[in-house]
């Protein structure tokens, strides 16, 4: 993304995360950005609510058709913020900072736009949580992704366990829970957890990019690919065949099917509205 053309958003968005929206034609593209650079992007409840609301900003933005998330400073995000968590009284207390971060991810996972995580530094802990609940991750050479809780005596508590074993081989998922070992950013490429891996600097314009093509797709038919392969993964393959015909019913009969039908009979470039 041009970066000198991005507009950031209203002044209601917390200085913890920042959105950018930049024109993609008649689309938009946001960054959704961390913000605590002199923390490395660690969650506390501050950075957790700041990122919640900015998403759930972002869901109800019709305007906005793809998102990439990234990172301030040296890092993506090195994980929850042990400093405030090791000050809870008790497990019960823990459970609900879990409960929120997970949550946060939670909706990010849901949004109808694509999610696109440029990660560069380390993604460590929540910040690897962050990075698996994106749809797409492109990574910087120099990446690094861990779940590296078992070291502090506990476990990933906002979806480490469920997500990395649906995205990497199981048996390098349980690699890096039970040694709390990275990986680098070539052994994530050469798992297909990450799209691609770029030299330093080149994360976000990448993840810009791929986000800008994507903007321009129809962001019904976008919306209900998500919710096809995320939530038909659970179903019975019978039933995640019906599902799958309900929705191409469903979307047969909108203004963004008659466009892309008529855009590819006439030879030109559709324009999607999502109508």
């Amino acid at each position: 993304m041009d970066r000198s053309a991005a507009v950031v958003s209203e002044p209601k968005a917390s200085d913890l995360v920042r959105v950018a929206r930049e024109p993609n034609g008649h689309a938009q593209v946001a960054e959704l950005i961390l913000n605590r650079a002199d923390k490395l992007n660690t969650f506390d409840t501050a950075l957790t609510d700041a990122l919640d609301t900015a998403v759930a900003e972002l869901r109800e933005d019709r305007s906005v058709r793809a998102i990439v998330v990234a990172g301030e400073g040296k890092a993506f995000s090195a994980g929850a913020d042990i400093a405030e968590f090791s000050a809870l009284p008790d497990g019960k207390a823990f459970g609900d900072f879990l409960m929120r971060l997970e949550g946060t991810f939670a909706r990010l996972s849901q949004l109808p736009q694509p999610t696109i995580a440029a990660v560069h530094g380390v993604a460590y802990g929540g910040g690897m949580e962050l990075a698996l609940a994106c749809d797409f991750r492109i990574a910087e050479e120099r990446a690094r992704f861990g779940l590296p809780e078992i070291k502090l005596g506990i476990l990933p508590g906002a979806g480490g366990t469920q997500r990395a074993p649906r995205l990497l081989p199981r048996s390098v998922a349980l690699r890096l829970i039970l040694t709390g070992e990275p990986m680098g950013a070539e052994e994530a490429l050469r798992h297909g957890f990450v799209e691609e891996v770029l030299p330093a600097g080149e994360g976000r314009r990448a993840a810009g990019e791929l986000a800008a093509r994507l903007a321009a797709l129809p962001p019904l038919a976008i919306a209900a690919a998500k919710r096809l392969v995320h939530e038909g993964a659970d179903l019975p393959l019978d039933q995640g065949l019906l599902f799958e015909r309900e929705a191409d019913i469903e979307l047969f009969d909108t203004a963004d099917r008659a466009e892309g039908t008529s855009a590819f009979l006439e030879k030109r470039e559709p324009r999607f509205h999502g109508r």
